[in-house]
C-alpha cells in the first residue's frame, strides 16, 4: 500500500520549505528576527492548546518525566544532532540552524492528534482526506519555519514521510491500541513538547525536546496502567 496521504504531506513540507529559503534570502535581519519571534509565539499557542486535552494530567506528568530520564541516559538529543550534522555536511550546507530547523520542524510535524489519527484513517479506511488538511497547515508552516531556519526544514520532510507512511502500512495492528483517550493523552503530551519548542524559538530557556521524546512511547502505557487503578 502506497501511503498517498504521507508523500502529498511531505511534498508540501518541501514546497513550503522551498518558498520559506526563498524568502528567507531576501529578509534583513531585523524581519527575520520579528518573524522567529512570532513563529515562537504561534508554536506556543499550539502547543498548548493540544496540551489542554489531557484527560489525565499524571499520566501525562509521569510520561514527561520518564521519558525525560530515559532520554537523558540514552542521549537522544546528542543522536539526532549527530543524523542533522550528518545530512548537513552531505549537503554541503553552511546554515548554522540547519540541524534545529531539521529538528524542530520534525517534532512539529510529526506530534499531534492529526499525524496518528490521518495515518490511521487512510490505512484502516483508505481515506488520506485528515492527512489532506494537514498537508495545506504544514505546507503553510514551514514557509515560516523555513524563513527563519533555512533548508534545514526542507529535510523534515523524510521523517515525516517515514512516521506517517509507517502508520499507514501498518494501522491494522496498531488500530486496535489507539483509543481516543489514549490519542487524546498523546496528543496532551506531545502538545507540552512543542509548547517547549515554542519556549526555544522565544529563547526563553534552553530545552533538550528530543530527550523527552520517550515520552510519547510512555503514554499508551501509562494511561492502561491509569485505567486499572480508578483512583489515578
Amino acid at each position: 500500500m502506497i501511503p498517498v496521504g504521507s508523500v502529498v504531506n511531505a511534498a508540501a513540507i518541501v514546497i513550503g520549505s522551498l518558498i520559506g529559503c526563498l524568502l528567507h534570502s531576501r529578509f534583513p535581519e531585523r524581519i527575520r528576527t520579528i518573524v522567529f519571534q512570532g513563529l515562537g509565539l504561534c508554536v506556543l499557542l499550539i502547543g498548548f492548546q493540544m496540551a489542554f486535552k489531557a484527560q489525565n494530567i499524571l499520566v501525562v506528568l509521569f510520561s514527561i518525566l520518564l521519558g525525560g530520564i530515559i532520554g537523558e541516559l540514552v542521549r537522544l538529543d546528542t543522536l539526532f544532532e549527530r543524523l542533522g550534522n550528518a545530512v548537513k555536511k552531505r549537503i554541503g550546507s553552511a546554515n548554522p540552524k540547519f540541524t534545529e530547523g531539521l529538528v524542530s520542524a520534525s517534532l512539529i510535524f510529526c506530534i499531534g492528534a492529526l499525524a496518528i489519527v490521518g495515518s490511521i484513517e487512510e490505512g484502516i479506511r483508505n481515506n488520506p482526506t485528515v492527512l489532506y488538511t494537514k498537508s495545506i497547515l504544514d505546507g503553510f508552516a514551514s514557509i515560516a519555519l523555513a524563513s527563519s531556519f533555512g533548508s534545514g526544514v526542507l529535510f523534515s520532510a523524510i521523517p515525516v514521510l517515514l512516521y506517517q507512511g509507517g502508520i499507514t502500512i501498518g494501522a491494522g495492528y496498531v488500530e486496535s491500541y489507539l483509543s481516543p483517550l489514549i490519542i487524546d493523552q498523546l496528543s496532551a503530551t506531545g502538545g507540552l513538547l512543542i509548547a517547549g519548542i515554542g519556549i526555544i524559538l522565544l529563547e526563553i530557556k534552553d530545552i533538550r525536546i528530543a530527550n523527552l521524546l520517550p515520552s510519547l512511547a510512555l503514554v499508551p502505557i501509562l494511561t492502561w496502567v491509569a485505567g486499572m487503578l480508578p483512583s489515578l
